[in-house]
């Protein structure tokens, strides 16, 4: 597994490259935020380790732009900050990120969390990310192929497209397709999805569904398919049925 490390404090960033390559991962390091992009592109890591306050582009800046354009992996994206306070862990969340971690951490706590977040890769990239999913399924805008692994809008025209969706958001809507109507907590979502492998903030969930609704929504900000249930959850309508 490749991480990459973007820390502008050198001594801080030694110290995660040091923990984590006793630990057996591959680690690159790089200290602002142009230099991440760049290197990210190059190396496509499992994840990203990111620091909120880097020089140039921060890191919510970063963070951003990986999830615009992820190139062959979508990584996930474990950030760092000094910055604790309730409001700043919903806007990096909202960001991008998976998780988050506030400065100062023990390393014990770091690895704790890079291998959560690790481990959820290799479940979504299996067969525990989709267990008890209908293998097909179709409602009048959306198809969906568990096994074969594809996702298909269809259009007025009776053509259709295929959706370019990350493991997690083609088991997240496979999740709401197989239960149409049904409204699912944050909390049902992460049992679902990530099981006992899930370790954060449950506000991550709301990240994701964003992500999907931009890939499924005709206006992500008024959404006709998947809705919020305030007080409640998500839950997935077709009008077309």
């Amino acid at each position: 597994m490749q991480i990459l490390i973007v820390e502008d404090d050198t001594e801080i960033a030694e110290l995660l490259r040091g923990t984590l390559d006793r630990e057996g991962f591959t680690c690159g390091v790089c200290h602002d935020g142009q230099a991440a992009i760049e290197q990210f592109y190059r190396s496509q890591p499992d994840l990203v380790i990111l620091d909120w306050m880097i020089p140039g582009i921060d890191g919510l800046e970063v963070c951003a732009r990986i999830r615009q354009k992820p190139g062959d992996k979508d990584p996930y994206i474990l950030m760092l900050t000094a910055r604790g306070e309730e409001f700043d862990r919903v806007v990096g969340l909202s960001t991008g990120a998976d998780d988050y971690l506030v400065k100062p951490f023990s390393p014990r706590e770091m690895v704790a969390r890079v291998r959560a977040l690790l481990r959820r890769s290799l479940r979504q990239a299996g067969t525990g990310g989709d267990r008890d999913l209908t293998p097909t399924y179709a409602t009048h805008h959306f198809s969906l192929d568990s096994d074969r692994r594809v996702a298909r809008r269809h259009l007025p025209d009776h053509d259709s497209e295929d959706l370019d969706l990350t493991t997690l958001e083609f088991n997240l809507l496979a999740t709401f397709l197989s239960y149409p109507g049904r409204v699912w907590s944050r909390s049902q979502l992460i049992d679902k999805l990530w099981g006992d492998d899930f370790f954060g903030d449950e506000r991550v969930v709301d990240t994701h569904v964003a992500r999907l609704r931009k890939k499924i929504e005709p206006d992500p900000g008024n959404p006709q398919f998947l809705k919020t249930v305030i007080g409640a959850g998500y839950k997935f309508e077709d009008p077309g049925n």
